[in-house]
């Protein structure tokens, strides 16, 4: 049988869009909540797809890694200079860091982790930046 099992995760961060013409293009930050889900065979075993426990366990760490930081685009070399001489909690990334970006910048970093469960099948990463906004990006594993 299959079926679709979610969980959330919830974090403040920091960040800023240089390009940008609008107010995005300052200092701001989000409380960015992620929805994490896996669609996939149940176990006969264990009666699940995954454990949430396991679940919690693949992507705690990147959330604890990100929460209250700076995630800094390389490129911008105004805030580049300003935390070389200012150190704080900064993620330093090679993208834009827009939702769409985001969102499939922690599917990367969750894809390797989630593969090690045969039972997955594919991956959804929605990301909230504000309550009205979302980037979603997915990961299907083509298995043997």
């Amino acid at each position: 049988m299959i079926s679709r099992i979610a969980k959330e995760f919830h974090w403040e961060m920091g960040h800023r869009l240089p390009f940008h013409d609008g107010g995005c293009q300052n200092i701001h930050g989000h409380s960015y909540t992620m929805r994490v889900e896996v669609i996939g065979e149940i176990d006969p075993a264990t009666g699940m797809v995954i454990d949430y426990f396991d679940m919690k366990s693949l992507v705690q760490p990147l959330i604890d890694t990100l929460d209250h930081s700076f995630l800094l685009d390389s490129s911008d070399q105004i805030l580049v200079e300003f935390f070389k001489e200012h150190p704080m909690k900064v993620n330093i990334v090679d993208f834009y860091s827009t939702a769409e970006n985001i969102a499939h910048y922690i599917l990367a970093e969750l894809i390797p982790g989630f593969s090690a469960f045969p039972s997955v099948q594919s991956i959804t990463i929605r990301l909230r930046e504000t309550e009205n906004t979302f980037a979603e990006a997915e990961h299907t594993f083509h298995r043997s």
